[in-house]
């Protein structure tokens, strides 16, 4: 994973300039989130949800360049198990998974952070590094979607029930 590192500066402005293309896609066709949405996402610490923009896919989009894939693929990202993603304020979800809160809030937990740290390129640097040591899905980012969005989702489990 060492070598992942070093290789790392190279492909960076590849992908920032890649995830960049895809918000812009996300938020030209993306849809709006409902009201119940968007008081997730502020749950989940974004700051200006009224921006967020998600789409559906058949397939999460991957960037064109083979060695940034191979390098993601490696760390974990873009495998068959993925689900959705998250570039600035634009978010794509597999089909199958349109409806499911717990993955939507998840990626407004990205949002958040990338609202927190200023952009996708911050962002990046800072989470694909993450994903490379300790590993995906064990760095500090990926650990508070994962803990947030669960959380959000079983306080509001526990309101609705009661």
């Amino acid at each position: 994973m060492n070598s992942l590192l070093t290789t790392l500066p190279v492909l960076l402005p590849v992908a920032y300039a890649w995830a960049e293309k895809q918000e812009l896609i996300i938020m030209q066709e993306g849809t709006a989130l409902s009201e119940d949405q968007l008081a997730d996402a502020r749950q989940a610490g974004v700051v200006q949800p009224e921006r967020i923009r998600v789409i559906r896919s058949e397939v999460l989009p991957q960037p064109e360049n083979e060695d940034v894939v191979f390098i993601a693929k490696t760390i974990g990202l873009f495998g068959p198990k993925s689900t959705g993603i998250s570039v600035g304020y634009g978010i794509c979800l597999k089909y199958g998974f349109w409806d499911d809160r717990l993955v939507l809030v998840h990626e407004c937990v990205h949002v958040a952070q990338y609202e927190k740290m200023g952009g996708i390129r911050a962002f990046l640097n800072v989470y694909l590094r993450e994903c490379i040591e300790p590993g995906y899905p064990f760095g500090r980012l990926e650990q508070e979607a994962i803990h947030v969005s669960k959380d959000i989702c079983k306080l509001n489990e526990c309101k609705d029930s009661l």
